[in-house]
């Protein structure tokens, strides 16, 4: 068994695939329209392109279990889902300088640093260095 694809609710799939690939650095892997508007959007990490792939998955329009649960985990501060970077403190300041918005500054916690920034497509993404 092996995770292949991990999907991150966003509102705008297209703002989504923007701020994923121009600011995260993230490359676009598969684009493939559903209907109504939708397309199967997946990123993955530029170091690693036969990695886990990221479904920048539309949020329901219609379910609301899904939109209140998202907006209740964006609302409390809780990350939707996590990246791992090398160093917290050179990511914060490249996505500082591009104008990401962070809730939480790099902050040690036991043995990890991290910091929480808002994706702009409603949830909170946490990067974590393991120190």
């Amino acid at each position: 068994m092996r995770i292949r694809i991990v999907s991150v609710p966003v509102h705008d799939q297209e703002k989504a695939l923007k701020f994923y690939t121009e600011t995260l650095g993230f490359i676009k892997k598969l684009d493939i329209p559903l209907g109504g508007g939708n397309r199967w959007l997946t990123v993955v990490a530029a170091e690693e392109q036969d990695g886990p792939e990221l479904l920048l998955e539309p949020s329901p329009n219609h379910f609301e279990p899904a939109k209140t649960y998202q907006k209740a985990l964006f609302e409390a501060g809780i990350p939707y889902t996590q990246f791992n970077v090398e160093n917290v403190d050179q990511e914060y300041e490249r996505l500082i300088d591009l104008k990401v918005e962070f809730s939480m500054k790099p902050t040690e916690i036991g043995t990890a640093k991290l910091a929480v920034f808002n994706d702009t497509c409603g949830n909170n993404i946490q990067i974590v260095q393991i120190l």
